[in-house]
């Protein structure tokens, strides 16, 4: 069963970032992190709220289902919220889904169902099939942060390989689950092991296409405040600093055929 979010003992928030436009090309960047309504940026690893505000605005409309199947501190369902969308939020870690229920628990002006479940992105399986209306998400890089202590069918601490293939599986769910021309969007960055370059991005983008979607934007995401460049400012190294990441918006195009063209 949805854990539904409850009115009892809701606070008032700000709903809308002071200085707010929606983004119209394939770069993006956010000096300023966000922490409107009760974003914050202290659960390692989670993405910026302009990220799913502008997602969300251009992909949807008020009363669609939205679904973040890797909701962490509960960013994406928090702006699902204050957008008068309906959403599901799925999480490996309990502690995750008690953080997003906290975060979520505001009172704003727009109406809207949100839901929170303990459960693995690889099994949707109380999600009808073609019944969500966009999904915003942003998973682990593989072993980059662990989310958990071992919890199993934690992705967050498989290997690079280990983790594209369990992503197929995630990506067949979520081509399931999405309604007809609905969108996926889903942010992810690259990795860097012993000194070389994991091409994470684009594998990752590449096993959603299998799954049958197909590519519709590319968008750069520039990043700001990571800790990695914290630790490595001052030090000497023979290496550029990763300080970008993908932002893919596939779509589930009725008549397409992954490994050929659109038919009809």
């Amino acid at each position: 069963m949805y854990n539904e979010q409850k009115k009892k003992g809701e606070i008032l928030i700000r709903e809308a970032p002071e200085r707010f436009k929606l983004e119209d090309t394939t770069i993006w960047s956010f000096l300023e992190r966000g922490n409107w309504a009760t974003h914050s940026g202290k659960y390692r690893g989670n993405w910026s709220p302009y990220i799913p505000r502008n997602i969300i605005l251009r992909y949807s409309k008020k009363k669609d289902w939205i679904l973040d199947q890797f909701l962490g501190s509960g960013t994406t369902l928090i702006e699902a919220k204050l957008l008068g969308r309906n959403a599901i939020g799925v999480d490996i870690n309990s502690e995750a889904v008690k953080l997003s229920n906290t975060n979520l628990n505001f009172t704003c002006h727009e109406k809207s169902k949100i839901f929170t479940k303990q459960g693995n992105a690889n099994n949707l399986s109380f999600i009808k099939n073609e019944s969500i209306d966009l999904i915003c998400t942003h998973p682990p890089y593989a072993d980059i942060i662990r989310y958990s202590k071992e919890i199993p069918g934690d992705i967050s601490h498989l290997k690079y390989e280990d983790f594209l293939k369990e992503l197929e599986q995630v990506a067949k769910e979520s081509y399931r689950v999405l309604k007809k021309q609905g969108i996926c969007a889903f942010m992810i960055g690259d990795i860097r092991k012993k000194g070389y370059v994991l091409p994470l991005g684009m594998n990752s983008m590449r096993k959603f296409v299998d799954a049958g979607f197909k590519l519709k934007e590319i968008i750069i995401k520039e990043q700001h405040n990571c800790r990695s460049a914290d630790y490595w400012e001052g030090r000497e190294r023979n290496f550029l600093m990763l300080a970008h990441e993908y932002i893919f918006i596939l779509e589930k195009v009725y008549d397409y055929k992954p490994n050929g063209n659109s038919v009809g």
